[in-house]
């Protein structure tokens, strides 16, 4: 969905709710800003309610300084006021008190934006900013001063982050990966990790038009529709997700390289038939097309990086499911490709995945998963996160052991699991 038309306070409060439900901000924690082609910054207003913030209630500071609105701008607009300034390239500001990246702040360090795929691109260049008081000039000299030297994400001493963007859905974006990163590297611990290996998006041919069948039009309302239930449920962030379902011999949909979940709908659905697609780029489509050519029963493919499940994808965790018997139904066990093989050559995922192994984990990229449904292949990619999320509580307070082969054995026969 294009956001081209949607107004600047309903963007912003729209944008807001994201963050606050997303545990990023308390109910009077952060603020963002956009600044419009008439050099007016519109900025959320300070100590009210984030929940319950409303397009009225944004606040549209001139150029001159005076402002036009029910309440006050937030106590931050000196820091976003220096940013846009010194950025002329800059369109929005997000500062956010999201835990991990507080943590980070806390103890001086910066997120390691090599442990994901494109995360460095997503981020920006990172700078550690000296503490000062919030709300203050200085703060915003301080800020807008590393913003000024290139950065385009700020971890500010004992206070939280900040980023900008050309865009407010961009500067989202950037903050959402800064996050994971910073949750990722929390529960990595110190522990030694891989690089991450960019896969180079395939070159496709551009399919011709095609009119929509009746069973097109439904894939893609189920795919949107899981698109943001995936989201609700923290599953998949935008940049590092893949959500397809095939539609036919060698014909699939799938979503796109980048997409922003909050505004996705059927038109953002991209089609892939005989190797072209249609116009736009495909994520992973090689390797999605390839699982669809090497089993017919495959019906849909998700691919997605949570911080549980990154943390085993990215350092030498073994990936266990069977710790827990319903994980194991769900998943079987979970073979691990390697990050260099998988971008050389995606198709080598087949290789590993069949009936009796529907999971695959790829080393610094995450979970992928199939199924005879969209429903079952989300519903793997769920029991996958949490079974990472309950293995890396589980190390925290004690030592556990895996259910022995004779009773995968009674699994395997009790609800007629596929067979090696």
């Amino acid at each position: 969905m294009n956001t081209r038309f949607i107004h600047p306070a309903k963007l912003l409060v729209d944008t807001l709710l994201r963050i606050y439900q997303s545990g990023m901000i308390t109910t009077s924690g952060g603020n963002l800003s956009i600044r419009d082609e008439n050099g007016c910054i519109w900025i959320t207003p300070g100590g009210i309610d984030k929940g319950t913030l409303k397009p009225s209630d944004i606040v549209q500071v001139m150029p001159d300084g005076s402002c036009i609105g029910i309440h006050k701008p937030s106590s931050e607009l000196p820091f976003h006021r220096s940013i846009y300034q010194l950025r002329p390239d800059a369109r929005a500001v997000i500062h956010a008190h999201a835990p991990s990246l507080v943590a980070f702040s806390m103890t001086g360090q910066i997120p390691d934006t090599r442990l994901i795929p494109g995360a460095a691109e997503a981020c920006g260049k990172i700078a550690f900013a000296k503490y000062e008081i919030p709300g203050s000039e200085k703060l915003g000299q301080v800020i807008a001063a590393e913003f000024a030297a290139g950065a385009d994400s700020v971890i500010m001493e004992n206070h939280g982050a900040v980023v900008c963007a050309d865009s407010l859905l961009q500067a989202y974006h950037r903050f959402e990966t800064l996050d994971l990163l910073g949750r990722i590297g929390i529960d990595l611990a110190g522990k030694p990790t891989a690089a991450a290996v960019p896969a180079a998006a395939p070159q496709l041919p551009v399919l011709p038009p095609q009119e929509p069948t009746a069973r097109e039009c439904e894939l893609r309302r189920d795919i949107a529709a899981f698109v943001r239930r995936a989201a609700r449920q923290g599953v998949i962030t935008g940049d590092f997700a893949v959500i397809s379902a095939r539609l036919g011999d060698d014909d699939f949909l799938t979503t796109g390289e980048s997409f922003d979940p909050a505004y996705f709908d059927e038109a953002d659905v991209v089609r892939v038939k005989n190797g072209a697609a249609d116009g736009r780029i495909p994520a992973a489509a090689t390797a999605i097309r390839a699982i669809y050519q090497a089993d017919p029963a495959v019906q849909s493919v998700f691919y997605a990086a949570t911080p549980s499940l990154m943390s085993f994808a990215v350092s030498g965790r073994t990936f266990d499911s069977r710790t827990i018997p319903e994980s194991y139904i769900m998943l079987r066990d979970v073979p691990r490709v390697e990050a260099a093989a998988f971008a050389a050559d995606p198709a080598v995922v087949t290789r590993y995945l069949s009936a009796s192994r529907p999971v695959l984990m790829v080393e610094s990229g995450g979970l992928l998963t199939t199924g005879k449904s969209l429903t079952e292949a989300f519903d793997r990619l769920e029991v996958g996160d949490f079974t990472a999320h309950c293995l890396l509580l589980a190390d925290r307070i004690g030592t556990f052991s895996p259910i022995a082969q004779p009773e995968v054995d009674e699994l395997i026969e009790a609800f007629h699991l596929p067979k090696e």
